[in-house]
């Protein structure tokens, strides 16, 4: 199975040409099973500014363009997230397409980020822990800063998951911080954890890169550097079986 996270360079700059260039990157990554982009790409999380103009439906320009393009290229795409607009209420939506350009899953951050930040202020939290079944396996989905809270993977290990899909704009400040808890929530979980962070600034912040793909065993396989790049590695889904088959940590479980 072959991933690729995009691993995003923010700028300041319009909303249309900034998903253009995300859409080319989709185009250089076609030879993968499963592609990711970071969160609220398409004006960058820190423009707080711009969330309400540049939000849209789920059935608006933006997932509707990245419908077309997993469907061309028969590829599983996390479009990372976006400012959805459903009228009084904005939620930050990672949304996952299937191969035939459906969306398979919807996933509303549920941890939002209000330390020298807006999101509290401008977005309405979601409620629900999201998993999907693909062709590879139950995969479940955060977002940035809920790799904060651990309890929220242990829900989706509990509802199947082997993949942790995270969509992010985690900034360069707290570098060490995100390092150890992509490996943290993988290895704890015994479960695939593949990020998307975004590169590059935008409203003052710049934003960590490295984006991974780590395994059950904590071991990065791939990892971005700081810069716009597309971060890809093949990895093997039967791991998460032969691992925790051979290591029953979440056997031994007492607090549930």
């Amino acid at each position: 199975m072959r991933i690729t996270s995009i691993q995003l360079g923010m700028k300041d700059r319009p909303k249309n040409e900034t998903v253009e260039h995300a859409l080319s990157l989709v185009d250089q990554a076609s030879e993968s099973d499963l592609i990711l982009l970071p969160e609220i790409w398409p004006c960058g999380f820190f423009s707080f500014d711009r969330y309400r103009n540049d939000s849209e439906s789920l059935d608006g320009p933006t997932v509707t363009a990245f419908k077309q393009k997993a469907r061309v290229h028969k590829a599983h795409i996390l479009m990372g997230s976006l400012v959805e607009n459903q009228g009084r209420h904005l939620y930050n939506t990672s949304v996952f397409i299937n191969p035939q350009g459906e969306i398979a899953a919807c996933y509303r951050k549920i941890h939002l980020f209000g330390y020298l930040s807006d999101e509290t202020r401008i977005l309405t939290p979601g409620q629900e822990v999201v998993v999907v079944d693909t062709p590879w396996g139950v995969c479940g989905f955060s977002t940035c800063y809920d790799l904060r809270f651990p309890e929220l993977f242990r829900r989706m290990v509990d509802q199947g998951a082997k993949f942790f899909l995270v969509a992010s704009a985690w900034p360069y400040v707290r570098l060490e911080a995100w390092k150890l808890f992509n490996r943290a929530r993988a290895h704890e979980n015994l479960a695939f954890l593949i990020s998307c962070n975004a590169a590059g600034s935008n409203g003052g912040k710049q934003y960590a890169g490295n984006s991974m793909v780590v395994d059950p065993q904590g071991q990065i396989v791939a990892q971005g550097g700081e810069q716009e790049e597309l971060v890809s590695a093949e990895i093997d889904p039967g791991l998460v079986d032969s691992v925790r088959q051979d290591f029953s940590a979440l056997d031994d479980r007492v607090l549930k």
